[in-house]
């Protein structure tokens, strides 16, 4: 009888999808997204600045770690505050579109069409909405076939954004787990360096793969901060296509 109970709580728990009060905050972690995306984008702009034009500079790239973690955290909250999903979706849907051709122009200015398929980060940050949709309303043949998509095809990141979003999701409301599954995450596979790359960090004898840096973020993630910033929604979305149409000019001016 207790095994049946058992059983039938969790079929409901994963066909019916969660309620929230509007009076109850939905999740424990850090609401001061406006924060969380202003360092986003800088770290971003530092990073892309880096790789770029000072590719030997380790620092820059380091510090840029910090971005898609941020930003997969910020999608989680849209997630679940977000009065309409779909027009959220469609967001970041036309802006993926829009700023293909700058990413490939700001990184490949000189193979421009073969690299066309390389797909930026947007494209990363839509899917991986999709799929935590599909995830939170129990539609799981959404979940896997975003899934699938953003596994096989050559999105940057890869099915990361998924992981990350599911840490921040499933564990909205105790950030103690939260930061502990998060750094379960991101330390363990830094301890696979890839040999020769020189952006890995050596310390003590032990290498660690440069992507350590993206175990920090937890810093601005699982404290909650109260800033009170407020940033245009749309300076988040217009920020990235413009800083790359910027770089790759920069880039043809001083043939880089």
């Amino acid at each position: 009888m207790k095994t049946t109970q058992n059983l039938m709580r969790v079929k409901e728990l994963l066909l019916t999808p969660p309620t929230f009060s509007d009076n109850k905050a939905r999740l424990q972690t850090n609401l001061d997204t406006d924060f969380l995306k202003l360092i986003a984008i800088v770290s971003m702009l530092i990073d892309h600045i880096g790789s770029v034009f000072f590719p030997e500079v380790r620092v820059l790239r380091w510090i840029g770690r910090l971005a898609f973690p941020i930003f997969c955290y910020c999608m989680t909250v849209g997630l679940l505050y977000t009065h309409d999903i779909k027009k959220y979706l469609f967001r970041l849907g036309i802006f993926a579109l829009i700023s293909q051709p700058c990413y490939i122009f700001a990184f490949h200015p000189y193979d421009f069409w073969s690299q066309f398929t390389n797909w930026n980060i947007f494209f990363t940050l839509f899917l991986s909405l999709l799929a935590m949709y599909g995830w939170k309303e129990r539609k799981w043949w959404l979940f896997a076939l975003t899934f699938f998509v953003i596994s096989w095809w050559n999105f940057d990141y890869s099915s990361n954004g998924i992981f990350l979003m599911l840490v921040f999701y499933l564990c909205r409301n105790n950030p103690v787990v939260g930061a502990m599954f998060y750094l379960l995450f991101t330390v363990p596979p830094a301890l696979f360096a890839r040999p020769g790359d020189f952006r890995n960090l050596t310390l003590g004898g032990l290498t660690f793969d440069w992507t350590f840096a993206m175990a920090f973020a937890a810093l601005f993630i699982f404290p909650c901060t109260h800033t009170n910033l407020k940033v245009p929604r749309w300076l988040f979305y217009a920020f990235y296509p413009i800083h790359l149409l910027i770089i790759g000019l920069v880039r043809l001016v001083l043939k880089v």
